[in-house]
């Protein structure tokens, strides 16, 4: 018999919790103007407003994945772009290494030409060495030149393709 008082009271106490929360409602409900829309009338307006939504989102969420597209395929433009002038400029290098090489050992047969002739020598040798010492310093200054252009038409071609 206790258990059943027990149930009775909390029933009780329930319906009240119901009695006072639809009170307000009642009360909310009455505070509303007469002009605007009663709670839950206007469901279609507001699913279509959240429609509306969704659409305005996705292409929002598209735009970003476009522009990242974008950025990302430019981006990896440039890395190329960096990678192939920084190979060119390697082999600018290189063939300048080569230049100065070259001259170095024309120098060097130049002055031991010299030395001979001042010691009224004459060595084949020489003359042979100083002649192949000369032909290699052409050749090197030719590559480093094909390589410095080569260098300036890449940074031109872009230019000039944007024009």
């Amino acid at each position: 018999m206790n258990d059943i008082n027990v149930l009775d009271g909390r029933i009780r106490a329930a319906l009240e919790r119901v009695r006072v929360g639809v009170d307000a409602t009642s009360r909310a409900v009455a505070a509303v103007p007469s002009d605007s829309p009663k709670p839950g009338a206007d469901a279609a307006g507001l699913q279509a407003r959240l429609d509306e939504e969704k659409t305005v989102n996705a292409q929002l969420e598209e735009r970003v994945r476009a522009l990242k597209e974008r950025q990302d395929e430019k981006l990896s433009g440039l890395e190329a772009q960096t990678a192939s002038q920084h190979a060119q400029l390697a082999e600018y290098d290189r063939q300048m290494q080569r230049l100065q090489q070259a001259n170095a050992e024309l120098r060097a047969v130049a002055a031991e030409m010299r030395e001979a002739l001042m010691q009224n020598v004459a060595e084949p040798e020489l003359v042979n060495r100083a002649a192949v010492a000369e032909l290699d310093a052409l050749r090197a200054v030719q590559a480093a030149d094909r390589a410095e252009v080569d260098v300036v038409m890449a940074q031109l071609a872009p230019l000039v393709e944007e024009a």
